[in-house]
């Protein structure tokens, strides 16, 4: 049973990762025969189209009761994304933020952040605390809107017309709704196969939430990044990870805390929020940068990967222990 349910896994996530890429593609091609904004492309599109994956597994998760597993994943995941998926881009080219957008965003990430620390640090993740979150990100795709229409040249925008696939109206309307449909049926296998998982190993549903399943989940995020970064399309690299961490805080841990609200695991807040706080900390003052432009460099990337591996470890220790 125990190979079943690690077949259910992979076969899961390798279903998540090749959906999500059509969906996106086919999101961003509708977008753009629609007359939508380059610079709303990449910030709505791409950017948090990568965290639909995320946004699917989490409400699964949820439904069926398994909240450890939902909040790991999206939590999980905005750990990943910096620690992991930053890490190796900045190993493989430098990335250098120019776009006055990104600058903006790293603040709101860490505020939204801390924000998301704050409401869970009494113990329980509930509807209010959700809907808080909610309205956050409403204001957010507001304020989103308003950039893509006022910096129509902002670094970010040409970085995203560069990555608009050459599909017709039809086939990117096509490939949205196919790869939307993959990612539910992916979704479920992938949630079964964790929460079967868990229990066969012995360890708790947030621990595989937080490694297998977010690292899985961030697959997306990593290949456009890795992408965008050997293109020279830095801004998109940062700008899919600052979507997704802020998509995953606000819509996707919310949207499980409105299914299923209830009490979170003490490690959670004790542990995993002050880690994922830390990490958006030092992708701040990397990204700001002391004079002129920020840029994640080479030692800076190898910093994030270390730190990504110490805590992983330290998950593993602590659930095997």
């Amino acid at each position: 049973m125990l190979w079943i349910q690690l077949g259910a896994v992979v076969a899961g996530l390798a279903m998540l990762v090749w959906s999500a890429g059509r969906f996106v593609d086919g999101a961003a091609a509708t977008a753009w025969h629609l007359g939508v904004a380059p610079l709303l492309i990449g910030i709505l599109v791409i950017g948090f189209g990568t965290s639909a994956p995320e946004l699917t597994v989490s409400v699964f998760s949820a439904a069926q009761g398994n909240s450890g597993l939902a909040l790991g994943n999206a939590y999980g995941s905005n750990i990943a994304n910096i620690g992991l998926i930053l890490g190796v881009t900045a190993l493989v080219a430098p990335i250098t933020v120019r776009s006055a957008v990104l600058r903006r965003e790293l603040p709101l990430l860490l505020g939204v952040t801390l924000l998301a620390w704050l409401l869970l640090a009494d113990g329980r993740f509930g509807r209010a605390d959700a809907a808080w979150q909610l309205g956050l990100f409403t204001l957010l795709v507001a304020w989103s809107v308003f950039e893509g229409l006022r910096n129509r040249n902002d670094p970010l925008a040409a970085d995203a017309v560069r990555e608009i696939p050459a599909l017709s109206l039809r086939a990117g309307l096509a490939w949205t709704g196919v790869g939307l449909v993959l990612l539910v049926v992916a979704s479920r296998v992938l949630v079964w196969g964790a929460v079967g998982l868990a229990q066969a190993v012995g360890v708790s549903d947030l621990v595989i939430g937080l490694t297998v399943v977010a690292v899985g989940t961030s697959l997306p995020e990593l290949a456009s990044a890795l992408v965008a970064a050997r293109r020279g399309e830095h801004e998109l690299a940062l700008g899919n990870v600052l979507g997704s961490n802020l998509f995953n805080t606000l819509l996707v841990a919310s949207t499980a805390a409105m299914i299923a609200p209830g009490d979170v695991e003490p490690k959670l807040i004790a542990r995993d929020l002050p880690m994922m706080a830390a990490f958006t900390v030092a992708l701040l003052a990397m990204g700001l940068g002391l004079h002129g432009e920020g840029r994640i460099n080479r030692v800076e990337g190898t910093a994030l990967v270390t730190a990504f591996c110490g805590y992983t470890a330290w998950l593993a220790v602590g659930a095997l222990g």
